[in-house]
């Protein structure tokens, strides 16, 4: 079959949605840049071009010099030339300012494994949008100079969709491949492809891995077709096993045809897709990259992130300083720990030789640079630790230094341990801090310089970390709880080895690093006015107390809950309206406290709750607040999101235990299963509360407009709940200044079509609202 060079409908919708997604992802960057680093945003100049761009490209750069643990003094170096007339600004504040907040914003294109392809990807698309003088070259090297970067030059990058060409074919699904085929093979694949068994199958692959594509339409219409190619060979596979030699003989021509597809076809466009595209489709993929992401995601999750002064090249700031001190009276003079999202090894130098050797180290792997140590055995073989052996006696004259190596020793049974190793392995690199400890008991910074590891030596890393992470934990959602076991083990130790110390607030964290104070819970402010009234709220609490009675029916349980539900929105928007004609009562906030069992799950079931009952919902982030949730609404609103939830959580907890126990595959992991189902559940019962709250307000406005009140209100109830959001957004805003972005939720269970069709029979009332629950995504 050869295509005309016409594009077809599969290469232009391609071309669409990747260029959807790249606006998006732009804007999703230059908001990382707007907000953690307003100073560098505002100086951006405008020759060049949109705002937007630039500064994407800027944030992606800084985080890419991060990743490649240069200096603050470089990153300034580039910016300077960006920037005119930036030297006569701090750029060395607001760069290290910028450096301490990229790993907490939450994006993840700025975390160091991901940063340089993102830094890339970014050049590109500034690059597309520039105007051109018609001299190519003379163009690409201004652009250069301009950034101190190779911008990307014209490629395939540019139109992925048309790689096909090379081999005379053009981007279509398999369907459409197979149409030009023979006869009973075209039959054969297309019963195959239109089979409800094949749909269902692809559909959840392409669900499992749509979380991670990060809204890439192309990616999953991508993702789709593997899905397409994967269900052939699996029939194809099947069938062959037990079939003639003749049927055999016309499967293997089937399975030869599906891998030309995948030659000719799906190869060349990702093969010609950017790095970052490529890393997210082929880490969507089940396996171990795909795992490592999950667990990395939630290990940056739990760290305390640095303030700006972990970037100051000249001092090692006072908790590195303290910590080195402490080292040496122990006499331990290596340890390892985390900046932002980059492993930091630190060795205090303690001789002149080693001296010499710390300034000498060129950083090339060629020497193991880590070499991992558990227990007895090593992961790596033996190599290099830092400066051992390089010194004896007969040799103190030698005038050259080997390169040194790092010698760390990891517990298999840390978490925290295996994270930092398996960002080390995702990186292929880590900042090395070389300190000397001077007599007035002063700590200066030596020398930083970045180590690159072997390549071997990183997979060899990473499968070990893997290996051992999903011994300790199976689902990376556990990580937290392990971690923060370890760290509350660690502080008991460290305040029975020094007790009577003044400060026994800070005990030694996992890896040598320091566990930060306790935070500052949120103050939660008191509530005056607007509460629900005793009499309404012990009717409501009777009705939730009946409707979760195992001796009710399910339709006597629905019948209960819609009527607590109901009497609960008829009267917020009735207070809403009084209060909004005689005493304007102002919004509260309070913080809850979420218990477990499956306690992120309880606190995404009580936010939604909250936002369909007209509040607003944070979570402060941080270890100390793992398990609140900060919300913002009218007294009474919040009053209801909360009995409503306190109803709603046993009856997830005792419905998720239900259907692991009819419906989950045989074979799938129990808890993966559970916070699968327990997504659906929250979005269908959420759904309901909604429409339960738009139920009864059309009905107070019905009710307004036959009694004619809204001559005598003024306003109607439309305006007044929009006023009422209105100042709670700005209560929020007060306290939250700077909110980041909700992270998309991943799950790997299929229970989450189940969930939705049970929470359908937790019905709380009012029309049913059913999302499309092929397209829909789920943002925690």
């Amino acid at each position: 079959m050869t295509d005309s060079h016409a594009d077809g409908p599969s290469a232009v919708e391609f071309r669409r949605m990747r260029q959807e997604w790249m606006e998006g992802r732009i804007q999703d960057l230059a908001d990382v840049l707007m907000t953690a680093g307003p100073e560098l945003y505002e100086l951006l100049p405008a020759d060049l071009g949109d705002r937007r761009l630039a500064a994407a490209v800027a944030v992606a750069r800084v985080a890419a010099d991060e990743a490649r643990a240069q200096s603050v003094s470089e990153t300034v170096r580039w910016i300077e030339r960006l920037i005119p007339g930036g030297h006569r600004h701090d750029l060395s504040g607001a760069v290290r300012g910028l450096r301490s907040r990229l790993a907490a914003k939450g994006e993840p294109a700025v975390w160091s494994w991901n940063a340089t392809t993102w830094e890339e990807l970014a050049l590109w698309w500034w690059r597309r949008h520039q105007t051109r003088t018609g001299d190519p070259e003379r163009d690409f090297t201004e652009w250069c100079s301009r950034w101190s970067a190779e911008v990307p030059w014209d490629g395939d990058i540019d139109e992925p969709e048309r790689a096909p060409r090379r081999h005379g074919r053009a981007l279509v699904t398999p369907a459409e491949f197979f149409a030009a085929e023979a006869e009973p093979l075209r039959l054969l694949a297309l019963a195959v492809l239109r089979s409800p068994r094949t749909a269902a199958a692809v559909e959840d692959a392409v669900l499992l891995r749509e979380e991670y594509l990060q809204n890439a339409g192309h990616l999953k219409w991508l993702a789709e077709q593997q899905g397409c190619v994967d269900q052939l060979e699996a029939w194809r596979r099947a069938h062959q096993k037990t079939g003639s030699e003749a049927t055999r003989a016309f499967l293997a021509e089937l399975s030869e045809t599906v891998k030309r597809y995948g030659t000719l076809v799906l190869k060349p466009v990702v093969d010609a897709l950017s790095a970052g595209e490529r890393a997210l489709l082929d880490n969507s993929r089940p396996g171990a990259h795909r795992n490592a992401a999950d667990y990395l995601e939630v290990f940056l999750d739990w760290q305390v992130q640095p303030d700006e002064d972990a970037w100051r090249d000249e001092t090692p700031t006072a908790d590195v300083a303290r910590e080195a001190q402490e080292r040496r009276e122990r006499g331990e003079t290596t340890w390892q720990g985390m900046r932002g999202s980059v492993p930091v090894w630190y060795h205090i130098v303690g001789s002149p030789q080693e001296k010499a050797a710390a300034l000498a180290y060129s950083g090339r792997p060629s020497a193991s640079v880590v070499r991992v140590r558990t227990g007895d055995d090593d992961v790596t073989a033996p190599g290099l630790s830092l400066f051992e052996g390089m010194f004896d006696e007969a040799d103190e004259s030698a005038d050259w230094y080997p390169d040194p190596g790092i010698d760390v020793s990891y517990k298999s049974d840390s978490v925290f341990d295996l994270c930092a190793l398996l960002a080390l392995a995702q990186l292929g690199q880590a900042r090395l801090e070389f300190l000397t400890v001077h007599s007035d008991g002063s700590v200066r910074t030596l020398r930083s310089v970045r180590a690159v590891v072997r390549e071997d030596d990183a997979k060899a890393y990473r499968r070990w970390a893997l290996a051992a992470l999903a011994e300790l934990a199976p689902d990376p959602e556990n990580l937290a709880d392990l971690i923060a076991r370890e760290e509350e083990t660690s502080a008991d130790a460290s305040s029975e080895t020094d007790k009577g110390a003044e400060d026994t607030g800070r005990g030694t964290g996992p890896g040598g690093a320091h566990s930060p104070e306790p935070e500052e819970s949120p103050v939660s402010r008191p509530a005056t006015g607007g509460s629900l009234p005793p009499e309404l709220l012990g009717k409501v609490r009777a009705l939730l107390r009946k409707a979760e009675d195992q001796a009710a029916t399910e339709e006597e349980s629905r019948a209960f809950l819609a009527k607590a539900t109901e009497l609960m929105a008829k009267y917020g928007i009735e207070q809403a309206m009084l209060e909004g004609l005689d005493r304007p009562a102002g919004p509260v906030d309070k913080v809850v406290e979420v218990h477990p069992p499956y306690a992120k799950e309880m606190r995404r079931l009580l936010s939604w709750i909250a936002g369909a009952m007209r509040c607003r919902s944070v979570h402060p982030g941080g270890k100390v607040n793992r398990h609140r949730a900060h919300l913002f609404g009218f007294e009474g609103d919040i009053q209801a999101s909360e009995l409503l939830f306190a109803s709603l959580r046993l009856q997830m907890l005792d419905g998720a235990d239900r259907a692991d126990r009819m419906h989950r595959p045989q074979g799938e992991d129990a808890r993966a299963y559970k916070r699968s189902w327990m997504l659906g559940f929250i979005r269908e019962v959420t759904d309901r509360v909604r429409a339960a709250q738009e139920a009864a307000r059309t009905a107070a406005e019905h009710e307004q407009e036959a009694e004619k009140g809204a001559d005598r209100v003024g306003r109607t109830v439309a305006l007044v709940l929009a006023d009422r959001s209105t100042v709670v957004d700005a209560r929020l805003n007060d306290s939250y200044p700077k909110l980041s972005k909700a992270r998309p939720t991943k799950f790997k269970g299929t229970g989450y079509r189940q969930g939705r069709v049970d929470g359908q029979r937790a019905d709380i009332g009012g029309p049913t609202i059913v999302t499309d629950m092929r397209t829909e995504q789920i943002v925690g």
